[in-house]
């Protein structure tokens, strides 16, 4: 098929592979740009791939504080230099994350810190839910999980910071986000940690625990 110049401009400009590379990527993958960034990096090809085990020992906090006042976002993004700390699109970057998480209100940054008595009360309420629903009524217990974990593997989408869609541009994951600043600044990123801080939120959790007791 014919690959257009623009997508392997685009490819490029995700992953930081080569131009010929990239072109072979889109052909692989009959022009599907998300494949074609996994493609790279299965073959090691990607710029975000090569860097992918290089310590990250600097970086810095990233803030944004929404205009009413109300929601807050702090979050901790490292890289490999204070050089690339200073870096514009690493800054930038930065910033569209806590704004995104301002909005997006992740629970975690990647699947496995989600914490496990979360996951097991989700897991009790779907259950409950699909034995009440007439359309699962007889549906053998194999056939149950299997519906449950993919029920669970969506939760991991909307609930973790890497796995859900980047709020300025949704036809990107914020791990293909990151991938894609990765190979901007030709260095080694991770996002660590965040804070999301709402007003009256503790004070309601009092408020709610103390009505339970």
């Amino acid at each position: 098929m014919e690959i257009s110049a623009s997508a392997v401009k685009e490819l490029r400009e995700r992953t930081g592979a080569g131009m010929m590379d990239c072109k072979k990527a889109l052909g692989e993958t009959k022009g599907n740009l998300d494949e074609a960034v996994e493609y790279l990096r299965k073959k090691g090809l990607s710029a975000a791939a090569k860097k992918a085990g290089r310590a990250t020992s600097e970086g810095l906090i990233g803030s944004y504080v929404h205009s009413n006042g109300k929601v807050a976002v702090l979050v901790e993004i490292n890289c490999e230099t204070d050089f690339v700390a200073r870096n514009e699109n690493f800054q930038a970057f930065a910033k569209d994350i806590a704004m995104h998480i301002a909005a997006a209100a992740p629970i975690a940054v990647r699947p496995e810190e989600v914490p496990a008595d979360y996951i097991a009360k989700e897991k009790e309420i779907l259950l409950a839910l699909m034995q009440a629903d007439p359309k699962m009524a007889g549906k053998p217990q194999a056939m149950l999980e299997k519906v449950l974990e993919g029920k669970v593997q969506k939760i991991y989408e909307e609930q973790c910071l890497l796995n859900q869609k980047f709020v300025k541009n949704p036809d990107l994951t914020v791990a293909q986000y990151l991938s894609q600043t990765i190979g901007a600044v030709g260095e080694n990123m991770a996002i660590v940690r965040f804070s999301r801080l709402v007003l009256g939120e503790t004070a309601k959790k009092e408020a709610d625990a103390g009505a339970m007791n």
